[in-house]
């Protein structure tokens, strides 16, 4: 019995029973049906009582057998050709569609129109294919960091990830960007310089650019065989054999002995490599500084634990366009990067004030997960979740953390690009979507157990807007459907109405951020929009107390109005956490105390827009000291209308100030710019508040009004030679000087009158 196992026990069991007991009623049929189920709980409960030994092998295996990875590169280095030829070896396409190929077909990973057309990734997709028995899940990371949320969620997701360098133009300006973002996330990579097949191809150039600007620590694993046109293979420097690649699409790998012209160059690179990694790994130190030979397998393990440890960078070479390289850069992925559990994953505990939390990783684990896409599939909204403790089953009740709302699993799917697969359970480290969950993107689902997110749940607030209408009356329900479905993909994005004009407002974190939605409303929804002017969100705020007395009456035919309310307005001290307050002071019934809501409300409604330019008012105490109340004209309406105009007659009093949204801004730029850059700053009303030095770059930081930063990315991209990078995050908002505020102002009054 013990040889089957507690799952053949419990075969041979329920068998027997329904032998005996025959189902002569439906009644009867059920009572066997819930026994046989009774029965089968208590032995999987049984199968799960194994031993600690005996169960962590088995989901170990499965975990060390994963991959999460992204594949990132500069424009035009062979990304999404890399991407098709690995989905093609590893059996998920059967033919192979060249990005601008003359079949007009289309890479498999460009699906949106707008990615082909920028150049950029703008929708994080996720596919997996299967290599020598891994699983490896390949996430296509948005290229371009515009600070905004949904970059930093999927790279949360990687576990690794592949540099992709162009052997002819080498490090250009977007892999330090790209490489920047990996190190800021903490991500461990294999670079792969591609197309060797071009003319002045150079890897051993490209290699040094890698060491001097990118400042890693890296060296080659592999030897072309032949550059340019006459690129015949590879040599495996960890192995010391040579690899040719024959066939119609360089599916056969043909695996020979090094050529002897090229034995020399093959030891001399194989020595530098294994100097390389000796320098931080202690254990290949040791058996390089006694002489030992170092065998094949002692090397992999070194190269493994050091690119792990993000000490080391192994650089793969090849040509994905001419199909020669892919599979041993397959192989690299599985040998070289690290499997779920061998990556630090933290969680903040929403229960202990956001206190960072070490996640295990593993299967065993209460269950946390992170839905970071969404999609609207065929069947309703498709939700994008990855693992990263605990596992997850179909028909299971989850939480969303953000929400706290419990939700039913009614349908849990793996993805392949856009077809699904249906399956019953995934564990920790895994990728997989489901359907019918009603979330948002960056939500965090838990068993209930414990109270964990993933992200922090504090959203920058949104520092621009825009005005935007659907040109053609009849498709409103498509712009409203577009915008509802941004919004729950991006925290970031908000839409409100104007209460002037009635236009709808978007707002977002920058330029770039509104204009790929807008093209998304035209290009998804078919929807033409007009979009006004950006707008920067101003407040208004006082300076000093002033007084208010006043007395609303108005008489008419029957019931008249009538209100007197007096008090004072002041500025709330600095730093207080409320940007609204309102004071009763009266003592006794001067007022009938079922008026004071509605005069608060009317203060309220009034401090919404202030007079010197219809934004806004904030920092504002209101009391109320006094007042006078009718028998029979005064109403909650009155009251109300009294309040607006009691607020409108002080305002002017109280010296109000417009303040304006200034934004810390993160330049990095080369030291040679530095004299140029720093002069366009202070000509934009800039303060500059630190200047640090990284290498051969300069880090200065500012603080500036964002009214001066439109069209910043175009000017500073053409005073660095588009080497510059800068990233913005709203600071404070903080008052204007004088001829700003009169030329605001100015601006105002002379929009009221046209209209």
């Amino acid at each position: 019995m013990t040889r089957f196992q507690n799952g053949s026990r419990l075969l041979s069991y329920t068998f027997f029973r329904s032998k005996k007991t025959p189902s002569t009623s439906p009644n009867a049929a059920l009572l066997q049906g819930n026994f046989q189920i009774q029965q089968h709980r208590h032995f999987s409960n049984l199968a799960r009582v194994t031993t600690k030994e005996e169960k962590e092998p088995r989901w170990k295996d499965s975990m060390d057998r994963l991959r999460n990875i992204g594949i990132s590169a500069h424009i035009d280095s062979g990304k999404t050709t890399l991407t098709e030829r690995i989905l093609y070896y590893t059996g998920r396409i059967h033919e192979i569609h060249e990005v601008r190929g003359r079949d007009g077909v289309g890479a498999k990973m460009d699906s949106m129109d707008l990615e082909r057309e920028k150049g950029i990734t703008i929708q994080s997709a996720a596919t997996y294919c299967t290599w020598n028995g891994y699983q490896v899940n390949i996430i296509d990371t948005p290229g371009h960091v515009d600070f905004t949320i949904e970059v930093e969620r999927a790279l949360r997701v990687l576990d690794g990830a592949i540099l992709v360098l162009c052997s002819v133009g080498g490090v250009q300006s977007q892999s330090i960007t790209v490489d920047r973002q990996m190190r800021r996330y903490e991500v461990p990579r294999l670079a792969f310089i591609n197309k060797l097949d071009r003319m002045g191809a150079d890897p051993w150039k490209v290699l040094n650019q890698a060491r001097s600007k990118l400042r890693h620590h890296s060296a080659a694993v592999q030897v072309p065989i032949g550059l340019e046109d006459d690129l015949q293979g590879l040599i495996d420097l960890v192995k010391m054999k040579a690899y040719y690649f024959h066939g119609s699409n360089g599916e056969k790998v043909v695996t020979a002995e090094i050529p002897a012209e090229m034995e020399a160059l093959a030891a001399e690179k194989r020595r530098e490599l294994v100097e390389t990694v000796s320098e931080v790994d202690d254990k290949l130190a040791d058996a390089f500084l006694t002489d030992e030979p170092i065998s094949s397998s002692d090397l992999e393990e070194a190269i493994r634990r050091a690119t792990v440890a993000k000490k080391f960078v192994p650089v793969f070479m090849g040509s994905a366009f001419k199909n020669k390289g892919v599979q041993p850069l397959l192989d690299g992925v599985l040998s070289y990067l690290p499997c779920p559990t061998e990556v630090g994953n933290y969680a903040l505990d929403q229960t202990k004030d956001e206190e960072k939390v070490v996640l295990s990783g593993t299967p065993d684990g209460p269950l946390v997960a992170l839905a970071f896409k969404l999609e609207e599939g065929r069947f309703g909204q498709l939700t994008y979740l990855r693992i990263y403790e605990g596992v997850i089953r179909k028909g299971d009740f989850i939480i969303n953390v953000n929400t706290g709302k419990k939700i039913k699993i009614p349908r849990l799917v793996r993805m392949h690009s856009d077809e699904m697969e249906d399956i019953q359970e995934a564990h920790a480290g895994q990728i997989v979507a489901v359907f019918g969950v009603d979330c948002a993107s960056g939500d965090t689902f838990t068993d209930g157990s414990v109270k964990y997110t993933m992200t922090s749940m504090n959203v920058p607030e949104p520092v621009m807007s825009l005005a935007i209408q659907p040109i053609s009356k009849d498709s409103g329900g498509q712009f409203s459907k577009a915008l509802n479905r941004f919004q729950k993909e991006d925290p970031t994005f908000r839409v409100g109405l104007d209460p002037e004009s009635g236009q709808t407002i978007i707002s977002g974190m920058g330029e770039l951020h509104l204009d790929i939605y807008v093209e998304r409303i035209r290009r998804e929804y078919k929807v033409d929009a007009s979009v006004g002017k950006p707008r920067v969100n101003f407040r208004e705020t006082i300076t000093q107390r002033a007084e208010f007395d006043y007395l609303h009456k108005k008489q008419t035919g029957g019931q008249g109005q009538y209100g007197r309310v007096c008090g004072y307005i002041e500025p709330l001290p600095q730093g207080s956490t409320t940007k609204f307050e309102f004071d009763n002071m009266i003592v006794g019934q001067v007022i009938p105390s079922n008026f004071i809501p509605s005069i608060e409300k009317g203060f309220k409604e009034a401090a919404n827009s202030g007079s010197l330019i219809g934004h806004p008012v904030e920092n504002l105490r209101i009391a109320l000291t006094d007042g006078a109340a009718h028998a029979v004209d005064s109403s909650e309406l009155a009251f109300k209308l009294a309040s607006i105009y009691a607020f409108r007659q002080c305002y002017a009093a109280a010296k109000p100030v417009i303040l304006e949204p200034v934004m810390l801004v993160e330049l990095k730029v080369p030291t040679e710019f530095q004299g140029t850059v720093a002069g366009d700053i202070n000509k934009r009303k800039g303060v500059i508040v630190g200047n640090d030095q990284d290498g051969d770059d300069s880090i200065i930081t500012v603080h500036v009004p964002l009214n001066n930063m439109f069209g910043y990315s175009t000017s500073l991209r053409s005073m660095t030679q588009g080497k510059g990078e800068f990233t913005m995050e709203y600071k404070e908002h903080s008052p204007v000087s004088q001829d700003v505020q009169m030329q605001l102002v100015n601006t105002y009054m002379a929009s009221k009158g046209a209209e």
